[in-house]
């Protein structure tokens, strides 16, 4: 048993015959058409025929998602030729030899055209004729229907799905891998509804055909009978017309079978359970309804004239399964009310233990939020927030510290905030269980629901149920649940405050990494050339300009040369963003050959450089001037966006750090980078002009 077994796991997987197995269906769909089979290999085929169109069904009811059979359109395909062959390969059999009588196709089609329908010819028509629009009209209709819809939702979807998927690889949920692979899912999704659709074609042609054959045979089996044999008309009917009965319910009902499988496939919704879970919890659980169905039959149960036996026995075997269900549920309830209320600890005196610390970083939520962030729920949170400080720390190159999560019964329900030091940051709400659809500017149509405001980014956004997810990514919302709303919320702050999370602790540990590795390059400048404190402002003045620390060897090494003859930050800040230039740029442009930049106007230069030299934080410009300035570097920044440019400001390297901070005030994603970060190898195109008539 065990060796029979293992042969034919072993016959299955072989990679090569895997691959040989399509071509030679093919190839032999295509023989039956042409070589005359013997009557005892139509029987094997039309089982073969039967078996598969059972397999395909009993796959289609097994299914968590329709993409786990997404060859099912190229397997309907090949079915309906199967049957068709089936068809045309019978068909010789029977003009050629059934004069002989019923037995002369083979026992498949005898059982089927006299057992079946008990001889009667009339019958076999009209239950052939019933199959055949049940299958055409009903089912391969409505399931092309459901296909064709599902194919034009789900291009139309794509764009909100694509945006989904990278608003999670953006959060750090999910990384480049399983970015690439969630893509990859929905373009096949997209293409099986649409080979869907026009596979559905092929099986409506093949209910089609069958009517047609039918008739073909019948008169050509009469024209050969009569004419060819000498049989009496009579005789002729009845043997060809059975024949061809046999033969057309042979092939209709596996046909009805993969039809039927079909439209479970296209019809049902994804998720982790198959078709005959969601049917009994979604339909027989609910006591409540089983009871108004016992009810009402047990009514009609007792009106005279009715059967009262079947009506009373099935209300009162719905009504005890009714009771079981609520039975089972009370004792739920019971036992989870049973549990003892935990023991309070020991009141102690105070002590040092009672004052707490202020954390680095904080994720205060209410109550209806706690499912996100408890472990014993699996609350996916925390693992959200796992992939975000692995991101953050991957990107901007040190480990932030572990996010503090704890309830707060004095927020609002569904509220959050999110703290840095102590200091709230940001606050929002989000509705567990709803999900929240984002209007990025361009969405075609209006959803219902509970308007709000995307608390990350502040675009209109409407709080939706679950089940209009589909609708809303079809309109071009981008479409995140409660988790994804507070995690990529969470993940701006992260880098909105990056140099605030960098303390001297992360600083020490980001040494002691590095030592690891290059323990004489630590040597030379902590404590040597710089204090850690110095090192540790010079950091920080690079993450509040959005540059990242990856690169600490390169900034170290630019520490370690003007060290020596400075300790002023700013100077050694601006020190080691030219030896970062190469990589500042890059952050800006990725791999563009040519820099369009927004450059100052020669005379407003020459009036900032005075500035610089009266006082470094800008105070030395004359207000209106100032004032003029901010309003002027707003309206250019915008129009740089609006055109799909990155805004960036190059100046001289001796008034790069004052307007930074000056002009940081109104245009946060302003960049401003001087000269000497510009690499050799790029080209500058001035796009826009800073000044003229400020």
């Amino acid at each position: 048993m065990n060796a029979r077994t293992d042969t034919a796991g072993g016959f299955f997987a072989n990679l090569e015959l895997q691959r040989l197995a399509a071509p030679l269906l093919v190839v032999m769909i295509l023989a039956m058409m042409i070589l005359p089979l013997p009557p005892f290999l139509l029987d094997l085929l039309f089982t073969f025929n039967i078996a598969v169109a059972m397999i395909v069904l009993l796959i289609s009811l097994y299914l968590n998602k329709p993409l786990d059979f997404a060859v099912f359109p190229t397997v309907l395909l090949l079915t309906t030729l199967l049957r068709l062959s089936l068809n045309v390969a019978s068909t010789r059999v029977v003009l050629l030899e059934g004069h002989t009588g019923p037995g002369a196709a083979g026992k498949v089609i005898e059982a089927f055209g006299h057992f079946l329908v008990g001889g009667n010819y009339t019958v076999g028509i009209v239950v052939f004729v019933i199959l055949v629009i049940i299958n055409f009209v009903v089912i391969t209709k409505g399931a092309g229907r459901i296909a064709e819809v599902g194919a034009r939702f789900t291009l139309d979807a794509m764009p909100g799905k694509q945006m989904a998927i990278d608003a999670d690889l953006n959060t750090g949920l999910i990384g480049e891998d399983e970015a690439r692979k969630r893509r990859a899912v929905i373009a096949l999704e997209a293409e099986f509804y649409g080979a869907m659709d026009g596979a559905s074609k092929f099986v409506r042609g093949d209910a089609v055909a069958g009517i047609m054959i039918m008739l073909i045979n019948i008169i050509g089996g009469l024209a050969v009978g009569v004419l060819q044999h000498d049989l009496s008309f009579s005789q002729a009917l009845s043997n060809y017309t059975l024949l061809t009965i046999g033969d057309g319910l042979v092939a209709q009902i596996p046909a009805l079978v993969i039809s039927t499988a079909a439209g479970i496939v296209v019809s049902r919704v994804s998720a982790e359970q198959d078709i005959g879970q969601q049917i009994v919890e979604q339909m027989f659980m609910n006591a409540h309804v089983l009871y108004a169905t016992a009810a009402i039959l047990g009514l009609l149960g007792i009106i005279p004239g009715m059967p009262h036996f079947a009506f009373l026995v099935l209300a009162g075997g719905i009504g005890w399964i009714a009771y079981g269900i609520e039975k089972k549920q009370r004792m739920a309830r019971t036992a989870i009310q049973q549990v003892p209320p935990p023991t309070p600890p020991e009141q102690l005196d105070v002590s040092w233990d009672d004052i707490g610390q202020v954390d680095t970083l904080g994720l205060e939520v209410g109550y209806r939020l706690i499912p996100l962030v408890d472990r014993t729920q699996d609350g996916e949170l925390l693992r959200r927030i796992r992939g975000i400080r692995k991101k953050f720390a991957q990107e901007m190159g040190f480990l932030v510290a572990p996010v503090h999560v704890r309830d707060n019964l004095e927020l609002r329900p569904n509220a959050y905030r999110i703290t840095v030091k102590g200091v709230e940051m940001g606050r929002g709400e989000a509705q567990v269980g709803q999900l929240l659809a984002i209007n990025p500017g361009r969405v075609l149509g209006q959803l219902s629901g509970t308007p709000t405001k995307d608390p990350t980014f502040g675009l209109p956004a409407v709080w939706i149920d679950a089940n209009l997810r589909e609708q809303a990514q079809t309109y071009g919302y981008t479409v995140v649940d409660a988790g994804t709303v507070i995690a990529t919320h969470l993940s701006q702050i992260l880098q909105a405050h990056a140099a605030d999370l960098l303390g001297r602790e992360e600083v020490q540990q980001l040494l002691d990494h590095i030592a690891k590795e290059s323990p004489k390059l630590i040597e030379d400048v902590v404590p040597k050339v710089l204090s850690l404190s110095t090192l540790q402002r010079v950091l920080q003045s690079l993450l509040e300009e959005g540059v990242p620390i990856r690169d600490i060897r390169s900034i170290l090494e630019a520490l370690t040369e003007h060290g020596g003859r400075t300790q002023n930050v700013d100077e050694l800040t601006a020190a080691v963003r030219v030896g970062l230039g190469r990589a500042i740029i890059q952050d800006i442009y990725q791999n563009a050959a040519e820099l369009q930049v927004i450059a100052l106007d020669p005379t407003l230069e020459h009036m900032l450089t005075q500035a610089a030299t009266t006082d470094a934080q800008g105070a030395g410009l004359e207000p209106s001037l100032a004032e003029r300035l901010l309003l002027q570097t707003g309206r250019i920044v915008q129009e740089q966006e609006n055109r799909g440019l990155p805004p960036v400001l190059l100046v001289p390297a001796a008034l790069r750090t004052l307007l930074s901070r000056f002009l940081r005030r109104i245009a946060p994603q302003l960049k401003v980078i001087s000269h000497a970060e510009v690499p050799d190898t790029k080209t500058v195109k001035v796009t826009a002009v800073l000044g003229g008539n400020a």
